[in-house]
């Protein structure tokens, strides 16, 4: 199999996306990059059950739906980074 970039999971201190060079899906960071995707999808879900919750009553706050869209958004980014990551790696695999 080709050397292939892995997007990581994290960006660098100045927002630009990391990534991965290695042979060895088996190695630290590979690990360390999948307990991360694991753990940022996790708290995906558990923000959108949150969120339903939230939306259902109607007596919150506009300063409470500006934190939850916020929250989202973070968990949306993670989300596509973690799909991006995953879809090219399939594509490499086939």
């Amino acid at each position: 199999m080709p050397h292939e970039l892995r997007l990581l999971p994290w960006t660098g201190p100045d927002g630009k996306p990391c990534f991965l060079s290695t042979d060895d899906s088996d190695s630290y960071l590979s690990r360390l990059a999948d307990n991360t995707e694991s753990v940022q999808l996790g708290m995906a879900t558990e923000l959108m059950d949150q969120a339903l919750d939230m939306l259902a009553d109607t007596d919150k706050q506009p300063d409470d739906l500006r934190l939850l869209a916020k929250d989202l958004t973070g968990a949306l980014r993670d989300t596509l980074r973690v799909a991006t990551s995953r879809g090219h790696r399939l594509a490499t695999h086939e």
